[in-house]
């Protein structure tokens, strides 16, 4: 199988890929930073071919994508792995830029490659979507706000692409972890500040990106038959939260 991976340079998207490959499978490997994608593609081998673009850039994108090698132009498997949060501020205190970016990689790029790969999926009569999401689509969080509303549009936009899918032997699934370490994605949201990164993880055992990678590949693997609509994972450590109610 050929599998797409976008936001591959690092944290789900390196495992997702790296896990694909051992399995026996090819990858396209998507992400905007050149020298991680030459370094992951250096490790993983004529397997896996990169493609240096913004998420969003499907002209970018459907020109690298035809310079590819032959057996690379059949896309298979596409995992919507791009993805984002930034800041956590209550809501009128929010940076508007934040807010438009997150819904610009959460939404927009993920709709944008599925849109992209779709006819041609239709066209083989094969094909799944596996998109990352993420509990914040199910359960609010104070400082939440877009970035729960991104994964929770993930989550529904999953289950109506099955609605109009059914049909046409496609599979999707969307898979949603609680707190996961071993990424950047506290870095990224705390913008660079690692003291803060890290006391996310303090005294707990979070999730793993290679857990996440064998959740994918789980889904990925099973009968043509069968659908995983979705799998909500957390760590042991974590629960979904009391409803907090304020007390004067």
């Amino acid at each position: 199988m050929v599998v797409f991976v976008s936001g591959a340079s690092s944290g789900f998207g390196k495992e997702i890929s790296k896990k694909f490959i051992k399995e026996g499978h090819k990858i396209i490997a998507l992400a905007r930073r050149r020298d991680l994608l030459i370094g992951l593609q250096n490790e993983l081998g004529e397997a896996c071919q990169i493609i240096i673009s913004d998420v969003n850039d499907i002209f970018s994108i459907q020109n690298q994508l035809k310079k590819l090698p032959q057996d690379f132009k059949s896309v298979d498997i596409l995992i919507n792995n791009a993805g984002l949060a930034l800041g956590l501020e209550s809501a009128e205190k929010a940076d508007i830029n934040d807010w438009e970016k997150m819904i610009q990689t959460n939404i927009n790029g993920l709709i944008k490659l599925t849109h992209f790969f779709l006819p041609q999926m239709v066209s083989n009569k094969k094909g799944h979507i596996i998109n990352i999401g993420s509990i914040a689509g199910t359960y609010p969080y104070p400082g939440g706000n877009i970035y729960g509303a991104t994964k929770a549009f993930v989550k529904q936009f999953s289950l109506n692409l099955r609605a109009d899918l059914y049909d046409k032997n496609i599979r999707v699934s969307n898979i949603e972890p609680g707190l996961t370490g071993g990424s950047e994605f506290s870095l990224i949201r705390f913008k660079g500040d690692n003291n803060k990164a890290n006391k996310v993880y303090e005294n707990t055992k979070p999730l793993q990106p290679k857990d996440i990678a064998e959740a994918v590949w789980w889904v990925a693997s099973l009968p043509e038959h069968i659908n995983i609509n979705r799998i909500e994972m957390m760590p042991t450590t974590q629960a979904p939260a009391a409803l907090n109610v304020a007390k004067n």
